[in-house]
């Protein structure tokens, strides 16, 4: 073999061709395969063995011509043997695709056979030849013609049929890399490529895991040629799939035990790889960024982790970021609102299943972004920020916020922000690398962020705390910045970052010694908040510093700790540290005491809760509250009154201002002395004090005690005139001596106050002492009614109830003891304070004002104001007490001969009970059903669980309800009713729609609307409210409206005066008085279920776009038709009817009329979409439009179009119909509201906006018609009004009388016809 080897390249290189010639011929073919495997398997001289073979082949010879086919045949499976070194295989292969253009056609044909069968067979093990394919079929399909079984084809049809033969041929799994590199140099058409993803994407399954990322690889480089939607959406759907069956597993276990299940670390490493080559892609094709994008918009619903990854990841190419985070937000936003929108309504989640959250989605690739997929972490801390920053609170008007806790996350918006605080949360516990990118922006924004709230951001640095305070202590530099920013912070930011701060002060030494430095600068600042920030952060150290030897205060739940603060605070070296530090900063505190009132206040306030958590520090705060109350006590007994007011105010110029806050001073030492002397008795109950420690408190706490109880007996003989507030005295806010004196009367007040609820926990059930607390609410309310009277003479009534020094736990129990307290040995003198009702009253009153303050702020003022378990506590006592005399005690017995019943108990208790109700699902919606169960229920009514006790109090209301629709209607109590009705509302929203009780609630309430006729517009307002609240989770309300509607009709009368309406009452609740109440709700809930049939339609809409043609069933008969289009078609017919009724009804001009016109806009508008849908389902394939559409299409031709034009002419005029007009008192207010009417319609633009809707509705049914050869503008009538009207009747009387007197009509002829040409040429 060596010889002939040698012979062949010798007479190639001596260019002898015809002698290489010769001697080829004279080999066998046998000879020459040998030859040819000889020297390639040796590995010399391949290269010029080769071309001499082809040298002495020529392609032109019949003889050559078959030696070259033989040549190519033998070395395409020796390549493919694995016997080659890889040089010699590259060199043989590169040789041969230089020369394959030389082949004739049918040698072409050959040898691209002898490749689909070799690949068929699965013998492309290495895939090396497969380079030569490429260059075959792009020389076959250069040929003219080729013969295909009994006929010809032409090359280009021939190569055709080869790949499709390929591609519907089994692929060996080893062989799919090699194949899509293959055919990237391959020219394919668009159908074929299309026919070849496909293949490759079939094969996914089948291939090893770790063999994906290339393949993914190459299919990118491959949609440079087309098709990148189905290549981005097949990867996508891969990985999709992947991702839940890896769930499945997880959730049920390892169930098909035959199928391989994949490593959750391993998936996840292919997928971060997957994920690098496409966005490397897009880098590089912004073609396929283009349509990466376009894929992610049409189907948005579609997301999954790996799609959320990946969008994430592409976001880092800078000319992607705002569309994708763009792209992201409206996802998430669109996705919270879906769901909001099915979780409202029953006919909703019955006609789909509930949507996939994007919310899980986002959450679950932080969960993934753990194994290694730096390239997402990055856009996650973005996507974070972007949703706090885009959805977090805004700064309401005049720079008032709604702070809303994450907890309690209701709108969609919130929902957002929280997702956002969810994201970085998480990824600041993962990854080490983002957490300083984390921390920094989150301070940053709470220093720079000062006009707008940043409640979001501090919950989110305080869980963040709280979560990994070791590691933060990593970044304390950033924190001490930040501390810098404190004098300049608004105060709940202070508060905030001190408190969540806390735990880290405690492990860090230096970071204590920063903030006390920085808190020390403060207390000097110019600024006002700046010394206040200072008082609120030294109280906070106060409170958590604590000193060895403290009682323990089973009240004290709100200690800052974390389990990984593993510091021993509480050691002997600590507290003694502590104590020093404690009293260090309370001596930086009493400077306090000579600055500005507001500086004074937060330190009184804050005095309480201080002492309660560190009681060493009691006789510190209680000699420093002793010495400044010695300033403004007047020590001489016989002088009244007993305090110095003057003292008390300080003015500047002319203006007068409040300098000591005299009665919180007075509060405050009430509430730290009766706790300290509390405290000590249940510490010592046998009365055995350790003499040296006590000696000294008792002594500052006698004094004390002397002083309050002196105060108290001459504040009960100090007269008004003795602090110059007669009833002569000015309180006009307008001179500085009426503002004086609004001073004066709030601090006597306050004192007032403060000094009945000291002399109630120290009478101890005395009467005498009891007598004397009667003494002092009786003056309490005598200049409580001059500041009344005086403030309701002024142009302007200021006087807003001043907000009360009462703590709540007095009140609580003050309630308890007033209506609860059955004791014979307390009965005596407990009748003192009951005989006097202004005194329970007030006790209610105040007790509501917390609750107000309670569920507007989540805080009161006072004592554990700011302790969330303190104030539920305080709110299931006040349940009890409210609960109990409202139902027992009648508010019929209670003063029958009042007039104002609002001013009634049982009205006062029925407010409290509405607003603890709303405030526990707001502020502790997991804690209602324990609120409810607080309340002593009889025997025979205990109930067995949260439902039952709710349904019990619904019950109790019910039965209140009805004895007040069962009076007489002059007996009836509107306000108590509407009171009513609000709290079965909120009760209600605790039921669970599947729940029996559920079914009881709905059917009650519509039992009472059809039953009580009481001429009461707002009562039957909060009732029509509760039955739709309760309505819409039962079923759809459509037919219930249209009940309502021809209720409405029945009552108001036709606009049609002529026109008999037939009397019609479903509903007794909808009469002629609260008729037009009833035309606006009714409206607003049409809104509602106007909205669901748009979003209905536009789900329908994006699963068109997105599947590209609709599935079979949606152009079917209506037998079959989809469930979601006989929904709509339902719903819409439904609608029309009932707003047929409403058209015809005589409404009063005015804002219900213009409502209905925006409501008939709205929904023609969907009806255009709706018809614009049929449109694009009727060009994607043919098909019979359902019947229930084209009777919605007749419904709207002969029901509603004609009845809005009379309708547009009725408004226009601004004649109220109805009958009633024949009443001449009526017809001044009619003339009013007429004119008021007509200016409404003029700019509110509802009529041209009403006809622009009907004749786009009209222009879309006649493209629909076209497309679908069905005549759908037969029902239809051609509109006459517009911006103008031609009045047939007047036009013909006006021609008569112009033939009869011609001269005379000239003038007025040209007046009638000018007005429409005018309005013609602005059409």
């Amino acid at each position: 073999m060596r010889n002939a080897i040698d012979k062949i390249v010798s007479l190639s290189d001596e260019d002898r061709a015809d002698e290489l010639q010769k001697y080829l011929s004279s080999l066998t073919d046998d000879q020459i395969m040998a030859v040819i495997t000889d020297g390639a398997l040796k590995g010399q001289n391949v290269g010029a063995m080769m071309k001499g073979l082809l040298k002495g082949s020529p392609a032109g010879s019949a003889d050559g011509s078959t030696r070259r086919l033989l040549l190519y045949q033998h070395c395409v499976p020796l390549c493919e043997s694995g016997d080659l070194q890889t040089e010699v295989a590259a060199d043989v292969i590169g040789l041969l695709m230089l020369e394959t253009h030389t082949l004739s056609g049918p040698s072409l044909a050959q040898l691209a056979s002898l490749f689909v069968e070799a690949i068929k067979a699965g013998k492309m093990g290495s895939g090396k030849s497969l380079e030569l394919f490429p260059t075959v079929l792009t020389a076959l399909s250069a040929c003219e013609a080729l013969s295909y079984g009994k006929g010809e084809l032409t090359g280009e049809e021939y190569k055709r049929q080869m790949i499709n033969s390929l591609c519907s041929s089994r692929w060996d799994p080893r062989c799919v890399i090699y194949l899509a590199t293959m055919f990237r140099d391959v020219p394919l058409s668009l159908e074929e490529l299309r026919f070849l993803v496909e293949k490759i994407f079939r094969m996914f399954p089948k291939l090893n895991l770790q063999e994906i990322p290339p393949v993914v690889y190459q299919l990118l480089l491959l949609s440079a040629k087309g098709c990148k939607k189905q290549v981005l959406d097949g990867i996508v759907g891969y990985f999709k799939e992947q991702d839940v069956h890896q769930e499945e597993e997880q959730t049920h276990g390892d169930l098909d035990l035959e199928v391989q299940s994949i490593p959750q670390d391993q998936l996840r490493h292919v997928e971060g790889t997957a994920i690098l080559h496409i966005v490397f892609a897009i880098r590089l094709d912004h073609e396929l960024g283009r349509e990466f994008l376009k894929c992610f918009k049409v189907s948005s619903g579609d997301l999954c982790p790996f799609s959320v990854a990946l969008l994430l990841s592409v976001a880092h190419v800078q000319r992607y970021e705002e569309p994708v985070f763009d792209l992201l937000k409206a996802a998430i936003i669109k996705s919270f609102k879906d769901e909001q929108l099915q979780q409202g309504s029953k006919f909703l989640q019955d006609l789909l299943p509930g949507h996939c959250s994007v919310a899980l989605m986002i959450l679950e690739t932080v969960k993934n972004s753990v194994f290694g997929w730096d390239h997402v972490t990055q856009g996650l801390v973005q996507l974070g920020f972007f949703l706090m920053d885009a959805f977090g609170p805004k700064p309401g008007p005049f720079g008032k916020t709604t702070e809303v806790s994450a907890g309690s996350a209701r709108t969609p918006a919130q929902q957002a922000c929280q997702l956002g605080g969810w994201v970085l949360l998480q990824g600041f516990k993962m990854h080490e690398s983002i957490r300083g990118e984390i921390l920094e922006q989150v301070l940053n924004r709470l220093v720079s962020k000062t006009a707008s709230p940043v409640s979001h951001y501090l919950e989110l640095f305080s869980d963040i705390v709280l979560s990994a305070p070791m590691i933060l202590l990593e970044s304390s530099s950033k924190l001490t910045e930040t501390f810098d920013h404190l004098s300049f912070l608004p105060l709940t930011t202070v508060q905030g970052l001190l408190k969540a701060v806390q735990p880290l002060l405690k492990v860090s030494m230096s970071l204590k010694d920063a903030l006390i430095l920085v808190l020390r600068k403060a207390m000097f600042s110019s600024q006002l908040n700046g010394r206040k920030s200072a008082v609120i952060g030294f109280l906070l150290l106060l409170k958590n510093f604590k000193v060895l030897g403290s009682l323990a205060s089973s009240q004290c739940t709100q200690t800052v700790s974390s389990s990984q603060v593993q510091a021993d605070v509480h050691s002997r070296y600590n507290s003694a540290a502590n104590e020093a530090f404690c009293l260090e900063i309370l001596n930086g505190l009493r400077r306090c005491l000579s600055q500005q009132a507001d500086v004074r206040l937060v330190l009184y306030e804050g005095f309480y809760d201080v002492l309660r958590r560190n009681s060493q520090l009691a006789s510190s705060i209680m000699q420093t509250l002793f010495s400044q109350l010695r300033q403004h006590y007047e020590p001489e007994q016989d002088l009244l009154p007993p305090v110095k007011l003057q003292p008390c105010i300080t003015a500047k110029g002319d203006q007068v201002y409040l300098q000591e806050p005299l009665a919180h001073l007075v509060s405050c030492t009430v509430h730290c002395l009766l706790w300290l002397q509390n405290m000590r008795r249940s510490a010592n109950p046998d009365g055995e004090e350790e003499e040296e420690e006590e000696e000294e408190e008792e002594g500052y706490q006698s004094e004390l005690h002397t002083i309050l109880e002196s105060m108290t007996t001459r504040m009960i003989k100090s007269e008004l005139e003795d602090f110059e507030l007669d009833k002569s005295a000015e309180f006009s806010m307008g001179s500085s001596v009426g503002v004086k004196n609004n001073i004066y009367a709030g601090l006597v007040m306050g004192l007032y106050e403060a000094l009945m609820e000291y002399s109630f926990v120290r009478a101890n059930y005395s009467k005498s002492r009891f007598e004397a607390l009667m003494e002092l609410f009786n003056r309490y309310q005598k200049l409580s009614e001059i500041l009344k009277e005086k403030s309701g003479k002024a142009r302007v009534p200021s006087h807003k109830a001043p907000r009360s020094l009462l703590s709540m736990g007095f009140i609580s129990s003050l309630l308890t003891v007033l209506f609860r307290d059955n004791s014979q040995s307390r009965e005596e003198a407990l009748s003192v304070l009951r005989a006097n009702g202004g005194f329970v009253r007030y006790a209610v009153s105040v007790a509501v004002q917390k609750i107000q303050q309670l569920e507007e702020t989540r805080c009161t003022d006072g004592p554990d104001g700011q302790n969330p378990d303190r104030t539920f506590s305080f709110l299931c006592d006040v349940t009890r007490v409210l609960m109990w005399r409202y139902t027992n005690i009648p508010s019929a017995v209670e003063d029958p001969g009042k007039k104002d019943k609002r001013s009634s108990l049982s009205f006062l208790c029925l407010e409290g009970l509405l607003r603890i109700f709303t405030t526990c699902q707001q502020n502790y919606p997991d804690r209602m059903t324990q609120l409810l169960s607080t309340t002593d229920l009889s025997a025979d009514d205990e109930p067995e669980d949260g439902a039952e006790t709710n349904y019990f109090y619904i019950r109790q209301f019910q039965r209140a309800l009805l004895a007040q629709l069962s009076g007489a209607e002059e007996d009836f109590n509107s306000k108590e009713a509407q009171l009513l009705v609000s709290i079965l509302t909120v009760l209600s929203r605790q039921l669970k729609p599947s729940s029996q009780q559920f079914v009881q609630m709905i059917t009650w309430t519509v039992k009472i609307c059809k039953e009580s006729s009481f001429e009461d517009s707002s009562f039957s307002k909060g009732l029509l409210l509760l039955l739709f609240s309760l309505h819409v989770l039962y079923k759809s309300p459509a037919n219930l409206l249209l009940e309502l509607c021809q209720d409405i009709h029945s009552q108001l009368g036709d606009i049609d005066q002529d026109m008999e309406v037939e009397k019609q009452s479903h509903f007794a609740i909808v009469n002629v008085k609260t008729a037009a109440t009833a035309a606006v709700l009714v409206l607003s809930q049409v809104d509602k279920v106007l909205d669901e049939v748009d979003w209905l339609i536009s789900t329908r809409k994006s699963r068109l776009a997105s599947n590209g043609s609709v599935s079979g069933d949606v152009t079917q008969t209506a037998g079959q038709q989809d469930p979601v289009e006989k929904a709509v078609a339902l719903q819409a017919g439904t609608l029309l009817t009932a707003l047929n009724e409403l058209v015809q009804t005589a409404l009063q001009p005015g804002s219900c009329t213009v409502t209905l016109l925006r409501e008939l806009s709205r929904t023609y508008n969907i009806l255009t979409t709706l018809v614009k849908y049929y449109v694009q389902v009727c060009s994607g394939q043919r098909g019979a439009l359902p019947a229930r559409f084209e009777k919605l299409v007749k419904l709207s031709g002969s029901h509603l179009t004609p009845q809005c034009y009379s309708f547009i002419t009725y408004a226009q005029s601004g004649e109220p119909g109805g009958g009633g007009a024949d009443d001449k008192k009526k017809k001044k207010t009619q003339d009013v509201n007429a004119a008021a009417s007509a200016k409404l319609l003029r700019e509110t633009k509802a009529i041209p906006n009403l006809i622009f809707s009907i004749e786009q509705y009209e222009k879309y049914l006649i493209a629909l018609s076209k497309k679908s050869k069905v005549n759908l503008m037969q029902y239809m009538k051609l509109s006459t009004s517009r911006d103008f009207r031609i009045n047939a009747a007047t036009l013909e009387a006006a021609l008569q009388h112009q033939d009869g007197a011609r001269e005379t009509t000239q003038s007025q002829d040209a007046e009638e016809t000018q007005e429409p040409k005018q309005k013609k040429r602005k059409q």
